[in-house]
């Protein structure tokens, strides 16, 4: 069982986003990290190597962090309650 971590539910919520960009980057240096403004249409798409940053107007982690194939199902998850 791999130890690599691919999700940081513990940066959710942290002003600004740059601290959480700045934990992921020590887990995980060989990632990229994308930091988009919530509500950011994306491609969908898996890349072990990419982790994207959603955040709120006040500039605070809208969203948990993780390896983009698990964050799609958050998504979808959070549009649908929404609805």
């Amino acid at each position: 069982m791999s130890s690599t971590k691919t999700s940081w539910p513990e940066v959710m919520g942290w002003p600004p986003a740059a601290q959480a960009v700045s934990q992921i980057a020590t887990d995980r240096p060989n990632v990229a990290i994308e930091v988009l403004p919530s509500g950011t249409s994306v491609t969908p798409g898996f890349s072990a190597k990419r982790v994207r940053v959603f955040f709120d107007g006040t500039g605070s982690v809208a969203a948990t962090p993780a390896v983009v194939y698990r964050l799609w199902m958050q998504l979808f998850m959070l549009a649908s309650i929404q609805k």
